[in-house]
């Protein structure tokens, strides 16, 4: 089997800056990831995290650590350059996986709430 290192991309928006707000956006954004990549977090090399200027209540890393096995996964997290008039309390993510060539061809990258218009020629079926 030939495996390959992909990268997987997703995003989400939230409704206040809360940490209840922050948690339950990126807890339902890696179950998505997890659920429609079938990845297991020992597959993942690296995850960062990006947020708009409007979000400072939690780091969205803090949350992903708390995922069972993600603890050992490197986690970054940083702020999102603003642009006047994009979208606001907003969450992204980048992940690098380690997957079979077979799977990566089946990516599904997650575009959640408010985040859907970011990329619609990624949005899954």
């Amino acid at each position: 089997m030939v495996w390959r290192v992909q990268a997987i991309r997703g995003a989400t928006t939230v409704s206040e800056n809360s940490k209840e707000a922050i948690q339950e956006a990126v807890t339902e954004l890696l179950d998505e990831l997890e659920n429609h990549n079938q990845i297991e977090p020992g597959q993942i090399i690296s995850t960062t995290f990006s947020v708009t200027r409007d979000l400072d209540a939690i780091f969205p890393a803090a949350i992903a650590r708390q995922r069972p096995n993600w603890n050992n996964v490197p986690l970054l997290d940083v702020q999102q350059m603003h642009v006047e008039g994009s979208l606001e309390r907003c969450i992204r993510f980048l992940i690098h996986v380690n997957m079979p060539e077979t799977q990566a061809k089946k990516i599904v990258h997650t575009y959640l709430r408010g985040a859907k218009n970011l990329r619609p020629d990624w949005q899954k079926a």
